[in-house]
């Protein structure tokens, strides 16, 4: 009877509402007999909603909320003894568990008591971290003029995020640009490990051709970082070309606007939430898959685009290259009006080029990122912490 224990900060009925989660998400390779998600907040999510995420094993919900008091109340010499004394509770719950291992995501609150729960039970865990806290903070603030509370944040998180990752048995970053962060917290247990992705649902692209209007897709979600704007005025050049865009975010209402100016709204269409499953299925459908990030990352949505044998073309990001993305895979251009237009123009006027983008994307991809490939590696990961503390 092996037991896993997943410590999560995010709120799951979210995610089951935006449809992103996939069979055995929390247990590849049904590895487990008993899974216990808790939680670090008071989110009470559907058991039937989730068995999905692990399998066959039995699933268990717990909460145990952090505390963001300890935030405000930061100082250098109290916080570590106030969150130990957060985490006592937290560690019981998982004395009465009695997990054979601990996986964290990301390096929050679960995995600081994750840590604690290893200096007293000594149950080995492993984090994966999903983003460059430096590049793009979640708990921290970027700058120099920062207020005494931001500064008072940044040093808590840091703390906290230092102590998380220290004690890991593996951490385990979903793509090379996460490797200079962990770098400088000092963290050398590290071994690259891309995202599962959902093998029962994504197809090949196999027909290059294009019958009738030329059919673009961003997937993603909608902020500053992640604005597709150039694109959409691109298109709204191009009267063959339909453009869906994926995705939801604090921009929409913006480009949703861009559009009606534009009286484009015939040709660009926006599709908030679409399930995980359904959008690996349909992604071999489209024709381009056009983007703008700048984001340090290999995202989710473009690596199943990739796996799809979908052509990619996006913007080359204003900081240091995606190490990953640097071989020919994508097409590359400048975030304008006019390099997103002559790019899109170029490639749906040559389906040769076309379809060597999208089927050298589909090799490359098909080596390094296929589901089956990703979850060996892991279960191979768990068995080995298995084996060494049986």
């Amino acid at each position: 009877m092996k037991k896993l224990l997943v410590i999560i900060p995010d709120r799951i009925t979210d995610v089951v509402e935006k449809g992103e989660y996939q069979p055995n998400y929390y247990n590849p390779g049904d590895l487990f007999d008993e899974v216990h998600l808790l939680l670090t907040n008071d989110d009470q999510p559907e058991i039937a909603s989730i068995q999905h995420t692990v399998g066959r094993a039995k699933l268990y919900v717990h909460n145990y909320p952090d505390d963001l008091n300890l935030v405000t109340k930061h100082h250098r010499l109290l916080t570590p003894f106030r969150l130990k004394k957060w985490a006592k509770p937290g560690i019981e719950i998982a004395r009465r568990i009695a997990p054979d291992m601990i996986r964290c995501h990301g390096v929050d609150w679960n995995t600081y008591l994750a840590s604690r729960i290893n200096a007293a039970l000594g149950t080995p865990y492993v984090t994966s971290i999903h983003i460059n806290l430096d590049e793009n903070p979640v708990r921290r603030f970027k700058g120099d003029d920062l207020t005494p509370a931001q500064a008072r944040q940044n040093a808590f998180y840091e703390y906290l995020e230092t102590e998380a990752l220290k004690r890991a048995h593996l951490v385990m970053p979903v793509y090379k640009p996460i490797l200079p962060y962990l770098a400088r917290k000092g963290i050398s247990r590290v071994e690259v490990c891309y995202n599962i992705l959902d093998g029962s649902n994504l197809k090949e692209k196999t027909d290059y051709r294009i019958d009738g209007p030329a059919r673009l897709l961003y997937v993603g979600r909608l902020f500053a970082e992640k604005d597709p704007s150039n694109i959409i005025r691109a298109v709204a050049a191009m009267p063959d070309v339909q453009y869906t865009i994926v995705g939801d975010g604090p921009i929409r209402p913006k480009l949703e606007e861009l559009v009606r100016g534009l009286g484009v709204g015939n040709r660009v269409t926006f599709r908030p939430v679409v399930f995980n499953a359904e959008l690996c299925r349909m992604l071999s459908e489209y024709d381009l898959f056009a983007i703008h990030t700048e984001y340090f990352e290999i995202g989710k949505s473009l690596l199943e685009a990739l796996l799809a044998g979908l052509p990619v073309v996006m913007n080359a990001r204003l900081g240091q290259p995606v190490p990953e993305l640097q071989n020919g895979i994508v097409k590359f251009v400048a975030n304008t009006v006019e390099d997103y237009g002559k790019a899109i123009q170029e490639l749906l006027a040559n389906e040769e080029r076309r379809a060597a983008l999208g089927r050298g994307a589909y090799r490359m991809a098909q080596a390094e990122y296929a589901p089956a490939v990703t979850e060996r590696k892991v279960v191979d990961i768990y068995k080995s912490i298995l084996g060494a503390h049986d």
